[in-house]
C-alpha cells in the first residue's frame, strides 16, 4: 500500500473518530437500531484497514437512515455543533462518489449552518456577496470562481420577493419557498459545483433572515393583540381557525407562543406550528375587529389535539407563564437572530447577556 494510501485512510478514521459520537447521539436520539461500530466505541487509534471498512459500510448505513429533518433538529438543538463538526460531516458528504437527493439535502443545509456559525451576527445583509459567502465557506470548499451561471440568477429574484413580503402569511402563500426550492431540484448535478453551492448557500442564509423577521412580526403582533384584548377585558377568544378551541383562555395562548420559540428552530418552509402561527394572528386579529392581510386559509393538521399538545408543553408553559406578559420580538432589519427567538421583558434585546448568538 502506498503512502498515499495509507494517508488517505489515517484521514478517514480521523473524520470517522470526529464524527463517530454525533452519529452515535442521532442513533439514540431517534431510535435508530443500528450495532455501534466497536473500533471508534473503543476509540483505536491505529485500526486495521479491516476496521476502516467496517467503519466506512456503519456511517453508510446511518447516512441511508438518518432523514435531514432528523440531523437538522438535531445540530439545531444540541450542543454538540462545532466549526470543526460542521466541516467535517460537510466533507463527509460532499465526498460520496455517488450522491442522493438526500446527499444534497444535507449538503445544502450543513452549508448554510457552517456559514451562519462563521458569520457575524451583525452583518448586514448587504455584505452578503458571493465573494463573502466564498471566502467563509473556502476550509471547505476550496477557492470558488463566484461568477454566477445564468441558470442560477433566478435565485436573486427569489430573494427579493421574500423581502417583499409584508407577513408571514404572505410568504407561505405566495410560492416563493417553492421557487427557490424548484431551481435547487431542477439543478441535479450542477448543485454540487462549488459555484452552485456558494449560491445556495447565500440564498438559505437571507431567505432564513425574511422568514425570521416575518416571524418575529407576527409574534409581535400576536402580543400586543393579546394584551390589547385584555385591556378590554377580555379572557378568551375563538381560535378554533388556528387549530385551538372556540373559547381559548389568553393566558394559555401567550404561554404557547412563548414555547414556539423553542420550535421554530425547525425547516423554515414549513411546519405545523408556522401554520397555527399564521392563523392565530388572523384569530386575534378577527378578535379585535381589524382585517388581516387577505390570504387563504392554510391547509389544516391532521391532528388538532396532537399539535395542541405538543405546543403546550408543561415545562415550556411554566417557563413562558414567568415570561412578563407584554414579551415583545425585535425585528429590526438587522438585528433579528437568524435561527432562534428569544424573549425579554418588554422588548427583546439582542444586546442583552444571553441573547447574542454563539
Amino acid at each position: 500500500m502506498s503512502a498515499s494510501d495509507l494517508n488517505q485512510l489515517a484521514s478517514e478514521w480521523t473524520a470517522a473518530r470526529v464524527l463517530y459520537p454525533t452519529y452515535s447521539a442521532l442513533a439514540r436520539e431517534f431510535v435508530i437500531d443500528l450495532r455501534p461500530c466497536n473500533d471508534l466505541e473503543a476509540g483505536v487509534e491505529q485500526p486495521a484497514r479491516e476496521s476502516i471498512e467496517q467503519a466506512r459500510h456503519w456511517f453508510e448505513e446511518m447516512d441511508e437512515r438518518i432523514q435531514i429533518h432528523q440531523l437538522r433538529q438535531f445540530l439545531q438543538t444540541t450542543t454538540l455543533v462545532t466549526p470543526q463538526l460542521l466541516q467535517t460531516l460537510l466533507l463527509h458528504h460532499l465526498q460520496k462518489g455517488e450522491k442522493s437527493p438526500s446527499d444534497r439535502d444535507k449538503i445544502d443545509f450543513l452549508l448554510v449552518q457552517l456559514f451562519s456559525l462563521a458569520a457575524p451576527s451583525r452583518l448586514e445583509d448587504t455584505a452578503v456577496s458571493m465573494a463573502y459567502v466564498a471566502k467563509t465557506l473556502a476550509p471547505a470548499l476550496g477557492q470558488v470562481d463566484t461568477t454566477v451561471p445564468g441558470w442560477l440568477k433566478p435565485l436573486e429574484n427569489v430573494l427579493q420577493s421574500a423581502q417583499k413580503a409584508r407577513t408571514l402569511n404572505e410568504l407561505l402563500h405566495s410560492g416563493i419557498l417553492e421557487q427557490g426550492r424548484k431551481i435547487k431540484v431542477q439543478s441535479g448535478e450542477n448543485y454540487f459545483l462549488p459555484v452552485a453551492m456558494v449560491s445556495f448557500a447565500r440564498f438559505s442564509f437571507l431567505m432564513r433572515r425574511a422568514f425570521f423577521r416575518l416571524m418575529h412580526q407576527d409574534l409581535n403582533a400576536i402580543f400586543d393583540g393579546l394584551r390589547e384584548l385584555e385591556h378590554k377585558g377580555v379572557s378568551t377568544i375563538d381560535c378554533r381557525r388556528a387549530q385551538f378551541s372556540a373559547e381559548e383562555p389568553i393566558l394559555r395562548l401567550r404561554m404557547i407562543c412563548q414555547s414556539w420559540k423553542v420550535m421554530f428552530q425547525a425547516e423554515y418552509s414549513s411546519g405545523q406550528p408556522l401554520r397555527m402561527l399564521v392563523d392565530l394572528r388572523a384569530a386575534i386579529d378577527d378578535a379585535l375587529g381589524r382585517s388581516a392581510v387577505s390570504a387563504p386559509p392554510l391547509a389544516k393538521p391532521a391532528s388538532a389535539t396532537a399539535a395542541k399538545l405538543a405546543l403546550a408543553k408543561p415545562a415550556m408553559a411554566a417557563k413562558a407563564g414567568a415570561a412578563a406578559s407584554s414579551a415583545k420580538f425585535n425585528v429590526a432589519a438587522d438585528e433579528a437572530p437568524e435561527f432562534e427567538i428569544s424573549v425579554g421583558g418588554d422588548e427583546w434585546n439582542p444586546d442583552a447577556p444571553g441573547n447574542q448568538r454563539k
